[in-house]
């Protein structure tokens, strides 16, 4: 059975050519067929910085009719070794390739080319309008392309067209441009390491082609990317509700009745998603749900495999340490000690404020705060924590497992082989990872979560999306449920319901064989996915159903861990992220090559 988007629209204008598609991250014709009046970068209007050998520029534009020129355009920061260049006298140089410069492993003509997707709570990414130290990318050889893109409040899926009219201007540049514009790494954490997740899953898919037809972008020119890295990627929003309540529904507290059907319902929605939506485990063995009388849906193969996932990222750590082991005392902690929980978050790079949203919920039949909660990057921040905290130093691993069973056993320790194994997903989950997000984590009742603006229709508000949040509050008879098929139904200026523009947004549409879109992308080859497993800005099926699509989908190269003891963060079992990063980009390089 495939997995459909219900009243799926696509315009005319989004059936395109299909010869620059690459199926299977396979190599991409740079310059296909190029229809275009954007001029090209001005290879006379490069500045240097000495003290860190790099060329740049900023402000370049590269679509021709910006929905929002105060975003839309590229900064771009280049190795000196792969410039040949000429004085202006105005501090400014005529820049030409290099051939023959080199920067380790790489040439002007083969150096890959990174692109950071920072868009916490998919809030706009501010373009560059100074010179920013990015020696860590460029003394590793890379080129640097900074593209300023939409956010949220101007709906989706303005700000991944943005991130392509970037692309397909790199490829329109390639013979100007130092570094293999077949050869894109797009990065990011949160909202943006969703975003690059779908960089990497939707290259050409024709379902984008009237948002870039209507921002000028370079025509007859792919914008799909060799790599793709997320951090704690927040994706697949068409069963994120339902995923966040059969993971973490069971941790709430304090709701009514109704409330409660509600939490319970979405549950069972997401194992109804599962077992039609054909999830394969890494040897191609089909998951699913089966009920249970330990919860809800918690049994059958699709569970097994979510709890070998945490055993592992706890057996990893426990291998990784070296005790006495200290519990670090960073700002980023969370419940449990785990680090990037609730409440601990620093602001985004980019400068975005936290979302205040004041007064009691304006749920129906639900009980309301007697205090305003706070928002960050759409997670609230007014349910207190619950579960085990971590703090101090443990001497053995056992006195660290034995502080996890402090409520209750749920880990048992085997000193002999220092593993460990899980009672049950609940326990973990009442321990490590308790909901912090209201009841409707994605979808919220009052439409005032990121996301909800982010399907909204450019004008700021936010809009309803989630299907099977609409069909339960129906079936209830929730007063909310008017609001709900209302938004359902609008249409943007493309044509587009919320159904089509949440496909847009859900990688899975185009990954899974059972779903309408699968394989009519140009996706990524190479991919690299890290979350904290204690976060609790979405449940663990989200990244983890992200990398089994991946597995299965053939001729693609996916490196997916989980790192215990961190929540939503840039999450490392070691190293440092940036780091971590460059490394796993230069061994794509030697994969690909």
């Amino acid at each position: 059975m495939k997995v459909t988007f219900s009243a799926l629209v696509i315009t005319a204008a989004a059936l395109v050519s299909s010869a620059c598609l690459a199926q299977n991250g396979g190599a991409v014709n740079a310059l296909t067929n190029p229809e275009t009046d954007l001029p090209k970068i001005d290879d006379s209007a490069w500045r240097y910085q000495a003290q860190d050998g790099v060329f740049y520029q900023l402000g370049i534009p590269y679509c021709q009719t910006p929905a929002d020129a105060e975003y839309e355009t590229l900064a771009i920061f280049v190795p000196k070794e792969y410039m040949t260049a000429t004085d202006n006298g105005d501090g400014t140089f005529t820049c030409k390739a290099n051939p023959s410069g080199r920067v380790g492993a790489y040439t002007a003509a083969d150096a890959p080319v990174v692109m950071p997707v920072e868009t916490p709570g998919y809030s706009a990414m501010p373009p560059l309008t100074d010179y920013a130290d990015v020696t860590e990318y460029t003394r590793a050889g890379f080129v640097y392309a900074h593209a300023g893109c939409r956010g949220r409040e101007s709906g989706a899926p303005a700000a991944v067209a943005d991130l392509k009219a970037a692309v397909r201007f790199l490829r329109l540049c390639d013979a100007e441009l130092p570094g293999d514009s077949d050869a894109i790494f797009t990065f990011g954490m949160s909202g943006g390491g969703a975003q690059s997740a779908l960089m990497g899953a939707t290259g050409d898919d024709a379902l984008y082609a009237p948002y870039l037809k209507e921002l000028g972008a370079v025509e007859g020119v792919s914008d799909a990317v060799l790599g793709s890295m997320c951090w704690c990627p927040i994706t697949n929003l068409d069963t994120a509700d339902a995923g966040y309540e059969w993971m973490m529904g069971s941790t709430r507290t304090g709701l009514s009745d109704e409330e409660r059907q509600i939490s319970d319902k979405l549950a069972q929605a997401f194992a109804a998603y599962v077992n039609r939506a054909q999830i394969k485990d890494p040897n191609g063995a089909v998951l699913t749900l089966d009920e249970s009388s330990e919860g809800i849906f918690q049994a059958g193969g699709y569970y097994d495999y979510m709890k070998t996932v945490v055993e592992g990222s706890l057996n990893n750590f426990l291998a990784d340490t070296k005790f006495p082991y200290a519990v670090p005392s960073k700002s980023r902690r969370g419940p449990g000690g785990f680090r990037g929980g609730p409440g601990a978050r620093p602001r985004s790079p980019n400068g975005a404020r936290p979302i205040v949203i004041d007064g009691p919920s304006p749920f129906v039949g639900g009980p309301a705060p007697d205090r305003p909660y706070e928002e960050r990057d759409g997670v609230a921040r007014n349910q207190a924590p619950t579960g085990i905290t971590l703090t101090g130093t443990y001497q053995t691993a056992q006195e660290y497992v034995d502080a996890l069973n402090a409520k209750g056993k749920w880990i048992e320790y085997d000193a002999a082989s220092n593993t460990a194994k899980i009672s049950s997903l609940k326990e973990f989950v009442a321990a490590c990872k308790i909901a912090s997000k209201r009841l409707g984590a994605f979808d919220q009742f009052d439409g005032g979560q990121a996301e909800n603006v982010l399907f909204g229709y450019g004008d700021g508000k936010g809009a309803h999306f989630d299907a099977d949040l609409a069909a339960i509050l129906a079936e209830l008879g929730n007063g909310l449920a008017d609001s709900y098929k209302a938004d359902l139904a609008k249409k943007d200026g493309a044509g587009n319901t919320a159904s089509a523009r949440v496909a847009m947004y859900t990688p899975l549409y185009y990954l899974l064989e059972s779903s309408e879109g699968y394989k009519t992308s140009s996706v990524a080859k190479f991919w690299r996915i890290r979350t904290g497993i204690a976060q609790s800005d979405c449940a663990l099926a989200t990244e983890v159903n992200l990398a089994l699509a991946l597995e299965n989908y053939g001729g693609l190269s996916v490196d997916f861990e989980t790192v215990w003891g961190e929540g939503h963060t840039k999450a490392e079992r070691v190293g440092e992220p940036t780091e971590n990063f460059i490394a796993w980009v230069h061994d794509c390089m030697k994969k690909r090559n």
